[in-house]
């Protein structure tokens, strides 16, 4: 755990894999760490189903963890699906725009996800924000990127007039040292958590199981997924280490 007089962590929850893992990383070194999940109309709303049941098989699989897992937090933020057109809130097929990112980029997203975190945590006492955003096996969204999120650390700093920190630990890695992640913070109990109890496919497909999870398979969340999990079970095939 660690030793930082930072103690109690906000988690941006979505139920997918990124989060869940950033969850378990957290648990893993604070106090307290709390969850936060946004509904804004996303066509994967599946994935705030498998949230609640993520949290309850976490709780009863980790002891440990549960007796530091504080409340769950989960905001309406339909406007935020009102005011974007794109491919994760209307029923579009997925393609890339002329400025080269996908249309499954949902403008200023994350910017305002951290903002009501901050809110958030200004209130219930806590100073560190996890996300589980990534700029190695990502789709080219630009508030993924580590610069955006370390300026918006500042600005959230200074409008609350107190010292916040946004953490990213999947920040550098790719999709199978994700999966790596997950299964030295929690074994094989925490990576199968993983497959069978979070969401990640963008169209929201619950009815087709692989090695790696539910999905379509073929979305670029898929993709990633899929061939990150091929990597890491190829390594533990191998014997090699995480």
């Amino acid at each position: 755990m660690t030793s930082s007089p930072h103690r109690h962590a906000l988690v941006l929850f979505s139920g997918g894999q990124d989060s869940a893992t950033c969850l378990a990383w957290a648990l893993d070194r604070y106090e307290r760490v709390e969850t936060i999940g946004f509904d804004y109309g996303q066509r994967h709303a599946v994935e705030l189903r498998c949230r609640g049941t993520f949290l309850d098989k976490l709780r009863a699989a980790f002891p440990a963890w549960s007796a530091r897992l504080g409340q769950d937090h989960l905001l309406d933020l339909g406007l935020l699906g009102q005011v974007s057109d794109t491919a994760l809130t209307a029923e579009r097929a997925i393609a890339f725009e002329t400025n080269r990112l996908p249309n499954t980029f949902v403008p200023g997203r994350n910017l305002i996800f951290f903002t009501f975190a901050a809110a958030i945590a200004y209130r219930r006492g806590t100073s560190v924000l996890v996300g589980g955003m990534c700029e190695t096996d990502y789709s080219g969204y630009p508030d993924c990127r580590d610069d955006t999120l370390k300026a918006l650390q500042v600005t959230l700093g200074l409008g609350l007039d107190q010292r916040l920190v946004i953490e990213t630990p999947l920040m550098w890695l790719d999709k199978a040292q994700t999966w790596r992640l997950a299964q030295a913070l929690g074994g094989h109990t925490l990576v199968d958590l993983v497959r069978r109890d979070t969401h990640t496919c963008y169209l929201g497909d619950r009815t087709h199981w692989h090695d790696w999870g539910w999905g379509c398979g073929e979305c670029p969340a898929c993709v990633l997924r899929s061939r990150g999990h091929a990597r890491f079970a190829a390594g533990a095939n191998s014997g090699a280490g995480p």
